[in-house]
């Protein structure tokens, strides 16, 4: 006959190093049978803040628990969730406003230590002690994968190259307005692949906005696509939010950038980066009554272009994109009226004769910043203003599920996006048959 006496609860959280976009298998056994526990996550970050999340679990006849298959009652997140305990992650009670979660190092992992407690806890956590433990690390770059720094011509960046001799397809990896260097995607883009160049272009005060123009992206590209374990012919560029309107301009401007395809994350193709980043960021300026704040005191940023404009001038003209675009949305992107612009853009490719290259992926309830799979959601966050360099509180929008659904979905097609064009395209069977 079982007892309760000792039989000693076993927490299973494979595997215990992955990369951030794979899952873990998080399964308790030896628990009684029907009994409540709560699983809890937690991460310290690089800045000292605790992050966590948790769901309430009832263990089958066996006493076990396996989160790919039981429901979550309760917590941070509800339903079958297998990957809840990680994009469900907030700041504990008591934290300070305004955070946002983000890889600086990613030479090191995030580590995530995995507790189960008996009973259903909402709060208190760190004053309970728990049945068991287990610790998993989660990597942004896979073995082997190499970080150069880049700093030529004026040019600023970090190529994360992948494993092996190449020749490897190479992404030019823009972020947005909030500027600095920004590595995580590009290490994670490497892990599958690609060689890509993190690029900052928005930094530090050497890094003048008036000396950042066309030119400096151009020098960017040719330094990424010159490099010697890179595939010359087969380029990619991919921004997110600011970074998409530079990706946009570059596509249909530059005689240097000619990439085989771009993607722009919640992005727009009004102000086009023709000039120089202090004139563009000054012409933006005019339009910043339109900007509103709301209740909580969080800037609402996403009517600055609104209504789209119709005058040509003040649109990069997607009609003269010559190679595939995929555009990837959020359907409530406070920032950025990323969804509007999509749909100007599709007309205007309709008219131009060129529709055929476009795709557009929209997601209901999701927020601006469609991060890697499994990362948190941040529906407002701390942010300092360019030009002015005033602190805000930015609102970028989303529910969390809806928003958890399109990170993990817009990475597989991004990565898919980007092999079919870059390694399965045309080109190579024509050259096949050479």
């Amino acid at each position: 006959m079982l007892t309760e006496v000792g039989t000693c609860p076993l927490l299973s959280v494979q595997p215990s190093r992955a990369q951030v976009d794979e899952k873990v298998q998080i399964v308790v056994m030896n628990l009684l049978p029907n009994q409540k526990v709560t699983l809890h996550s937690l991460h310290q970050s690089e800045d000292k803040d605790f992050w966590e999340a948790f769901g309430h679990y009832i263990s089958d006849e066996y006493g076990t628990v396996t989160v790919a298959k039981d429901e979550s009652l309760g917590g941070t997140y509800e339903g079958t969730e297998q990957m809840g305990l990680l994009w469900s992650m907030r700041p504990i009670p008591g934290s300070r406003p305004g955070l946002r979660l983000r890889k600086m190092n990613i030479l090191t992992p995030i580590v995530i230590h995995i507790s189960v407690y008996g009973g259903h806890l909402s709060q208190g956590f760190s004053q309970q002690t728990p049945l068991a433990t287990s610790v998993t690390e989660r990597w942004y770059v896979a073995p082997g994968v190499q970080r150069v720094n880049i700093r030529e011509n004026g040019v600023r960046g970090t190529l994360f190259l992948p494993p092996g001799p190449g020749l490897y397809p190479g992404v030019l990896d823009l972020w947005g307005g909030g500027g600095g260097l920004v590595e995580y995607r590009s290490g994670l883009l490497a892990s599958h692949g690609f060689a890509s160049m993190a690029l900052e272009y928005l930094g530090p005060e050497d890094l003048r906005t008036a000396d950042v123009d066309v030119s400096y992206f151009e020098k960017a590209y040719q330094i990424l696509q010159n490099h010697p374990k890179v595939q010359r012919d087969r380029m990619a560029m991919l921004g997110l939010s600011f970074g998409s309107a530079v990706t946009l301009s570059m596509a249909a401007y530059s005689k240097v950038i000619k990439p085989q395809c771009c993607v722009c994350i919640s992005g727009s193709h009004v102000f086009p980066v023709d000039k120089s980043l202090f004139e563009v960021f000054e012409g933006m300026k005019k339009y910043i009554g339109r900007v509103q704040v709301n209740e909580e005191n969080q800037v609402i940023h996403r009517n600055i272009i609104l209504p789209i404009p119709s005058d040509p001038a003040l649109k990069v003209d997607v009609g003269r994109i010559k190679c595939p675009l995929l555009l990837v949305n959020a359907g409530d992107d406070q920032n950025w009226a990323s969804v509007e612009s999509a749909e100007d853009m599709e007309m205007m490719m309709e008219k131009a004769g060129n529709r055929d290259l476009l795709t557009v992926l929209t997601y209901p309830g999701a927020g601006h910043l469609i991060e890697p799979p499994y990362s948190p959601h941040f529906r407002a966050s701390n942010f300092i203003l360019q030009g002015v360099k005033e602190k805000i509180v930015m609102l970028w929008g989303g529910q969390t599920k809806p928003h958890a659904y399109a990170q993990e979905d817009s990475w597989e097609k991004i990565l898919a996006f980007l092999r079919k064009h870059l390694y399965f395209s045309s080109n190579f069977a024509v050259k096949a048959k050479l």
